[in-house]
């Protein structure tokens, strides 16, 4: 069976692949949040993960993060994973600020607004370029 992601995670935009993560973003213009999925069959949670598996996916959340805040300067980057609702193992990666719309709550169930399609595939073009040029520290 090859990997294939499942439908809620499908609809999200697609940004890079990295060695083990799918990079796809989040289409909510109140967060820069962008998630990591494991490119591998099967794999509801970290327990489906070898070892090795684990480690590269800690190294891409690192650069994920530094890429994150470095393109979105914020107060905390919030890293989650949760798997309640999307059986698929991801990791959620959001630039929070004071005041923003959940502050200081969870985003989960939150507040959204879409981006307007330009200024999306712009921030999704800027992300990219970004792991691009960090790829090497993976």
């Amino acid at each position: 069976m090859a990997f294939e992601l499942v439908p809620a995670l499908k609809a999200k935009d697609f940004v890079i692949d990295l060695k083990l993560c799918k990079v796809l973003f989040e289409d909510n213009s109140y967060y820069p949040w962008i998630f990591l999925v494991p490119q591998k069959e099967n794999t509801k949670n970290m327990t489906n993960l070898t070892m090795d598996e684990r480690f590269q996916l800690m190294k891409e959340i690192a650069l994920a993060e530094k890429i994150m805040f470095s393109l979105f300067p914020c107060d905390q980057d919030n890293v989650a994973m949760i798997g309640n609702m999307t059986p698929q193992l991801h990791v959620h990666i959001i630039c929070r600020k004071v005041g923003d719309p959940d502050w200081p709550g969870t985003v989960w169930n939150s507040k959204s607004a879409k981006y307007e399609q330009a200024e999306k595939q712009a921030i999704i073009e800027k992300i990219r370029r970004a792991f691009a040029e960090k790829m090497n520290e993976i």
